[in-house]
């Protein structure tokens, strides 16, 4: 259908992206091809050491499966999604392929090792989740391609993650977000990813936060160096949710706060998560 209809189609999912950029007048697609009926593209499953989720996958089956509670950090973003309403709508896919800045999942997916299956006439790819959102609303995706499958690989023993977001109220995009994944050895940190939404056009990767944590015992004086570079990391823009400075500094609190949770978790705890509201 998207081959017949020419680049003035676009597919709809759950529409909770999609939708409101209509009513903004932001997208104008001449046709919808709705990906409600086709069968079979709503699942999670477990496989070979990895997550596998359908595109269609709605937000509340991730939230509610048992997978999702033996994987913290996903079930932290499910869970705080917007509203009920929404989450039993909108879909892992079509977050990742709107692209949309201030979107949940790709801010905690690029601290996994995530890959994303497209679909089109012609082939089916992989493509890494780090290379497959190219700017705010744009992806790799071809006219005629679509998300199939999104992989998460199981992260490795004795890892544990955290995502945060701060918000106005439920309903509304987060002011900013931080996804933060350890793998710790005892008190040694082997590894840490850490991820900062709504403070760029895309996900910003925190890579000098990451390399203040990797390869030491993470202490006060440690998190606050890996608070200054999520601070140098971010370049946020101001806007009727708070200054460029404001935000910075809240990127710095909620990876702060997410660090210590992901820690936590890492050696086997059980801590529950919510999202701040103003």
């Amino acid at each position: 259908m998207l081959g017949q209809l020419g680049d003035e189609a676009k597919l709809l999912a759950g529409g909770q992206s999609l939708i409101p950029l209509m009513k903004l007048r932001f997208a104008n697609p001449r046709h919808l091809v709705d990906l409600n009926f086709v069968a079979g593209t709503s699942y999670i499953q477990e496989d070979n050491g990895a997550v596998k989720f359908g595109a269609l996958t709605r937000h509340s089956e991730i939230e509610n499966s048992p997978i999702s509670q033996r994987f913290p950090i996903l079930h932290d973003c499910a869970a705080g999604i917007a509203d009920v309403q929404i989450r039993n709508r909108g879909t892992i896919g079509g977050s990742l392929a709107e692209a949309d800045p201030s979107g949940d999942w790709a801010t905690v997916l690029l601290t996994q090792k995530t890959d994303i299956r497209c679909l089109s006439p012609r082939q089916e790819r992989t493509v890494p989740l780090s290379d497959f959102i190219t700017d705010a609303y744009s992806t790799v995706l071809e006219h005629d391609e679509l998300v199939r499958e999104i992989v998460v690989k199981r992260p490795d023993k004795g890892s544990g993650g955290a995502y945060l977001a701060f918000k106005r109220s439920a309903p509304v995009y987060p002011t900013v977000s931080a996804a933060v994944q350890l793998t710790m050895k005892e008190d040694v940190c082997q590894h840490a990813s850490i991820v900062l939404g709504c403070v760029g056009l895309v996900p910003v990767r925190a890579q000098e936060a990451d390399e203040a944590l990797r390869g030491r015992k993470i202490d006060d004086k440690v998190i606050a160096t890996a608070m200054d570079a999520v601070r140098t990391a971010v370049d946020p823009q101001p806007d009727m949710r708070g200054s460029a400075e404001y935000k910075r500094t809240l990127a710095a609190a909620l990876v702060k706060r997410a660090i210590s949770i992901a820690m936590l978790r890492a050696r086997g705890e059980r801590v529950e998560v919510s999202h701040i509201y103003a």
